[in-house]
């Protein structure tokens, strides 16, 4: 995965150029979510592109689409625009694109006369990408929870004021995060190969959720002793 990480850092630094080129131009007056809902709106055509059989398009503008994902957050950072709002849209809006993917992909398997097996495989697949981002999602939301109420204890205690606790971002760990899914997908409808990427999503999506799992728990039990 080390070539994947390459290539997320090459896109991030490319995409934090252009995020500097549009504040400019725009005069900080293109809103990140904007760019978010844009991005969300953009993948319906696409999803379409593959449930009519048109699997290169889809790759292409898959692939030009995807790096909204980026744009977005770099944009935010560039105008010093980052909210709770934003991150929640680009979550959410995430889980709905994958939704809409494999809805398409699943049209395309079953008129390609896919067998029953590779469609309970790509509900599989769907289900251990939601379960993964699901994981991160709670994950975060309950060391974030416990934290604060426990440095308010301490707080209290010394008589100082609160602050809020900042959400916790590492648990987005292991080997099958959401861009590289989107990277596999975008594999899978050029090669023609779309059931065998369906399978390497399950294998090595399983073992992500076993490694978020294992993480969480391991940084929860720090955080309660």
């Amino acid at each position: 995965m080390k070539l994947l990480d390459i290539i997320r850092n090459l896109v991030r630094q490319y995409m934090q150029r252009v995020a500097v080129v549009l504040s400019r131009i725009t005069k900080n007056r293109l809103s990140p979510n904007a760019v978010t809902i844009f991005g969300l709106l953009m993948h319906i055509p696409i999803a379409w592109l593959i449930a009519m059989r048109h699997p290169l398009w889809a790759a292409l503008f898959l692939a030009i689409f995807g790096l909204f994902d980026t744009l977005d957050g770099e944009l935010a950072r560039s105008q010093n625009k980052t909210s709770a709002l934003g991150m929640f849209l680009d979550s959410a809006t995430d889980r709905i694109k994958e939704i809409m993917l494999y809805c398409g992909m699943a049209i395309f398997l079953i008129d390609s006369g896919a067998s029953k097996t590779t469609i309970v495989i790509l509900i599989v697949a769907l289900g251990i990408s939601i379960l993964t981002s699901y994981l991160n999602a709670w994950g975060e939301a309950v060391l974030a929870n416990f934290s604060h109420h426990k440095l308010d204890s301490r707080k209290i205690a010394l008589g100082e004021s609160s602050k809020d606790h900042k959400v916790n971002k590492t648990f987005r760990s292991g080997l099958l995060g959401f861009d590289t899914r989107i990277v596999l997908i975008i594999i899978g409808l050029v090669s023609g190969k779309l059931p065998t990427i369906l399978y390497i999503i399950v294998v090595f999506g399983s073992i992500t959720v076993l490694q978020r799992f294992m993480h969480i728990t391991k940084k929860l039990k720090n955080v309660q002793d």
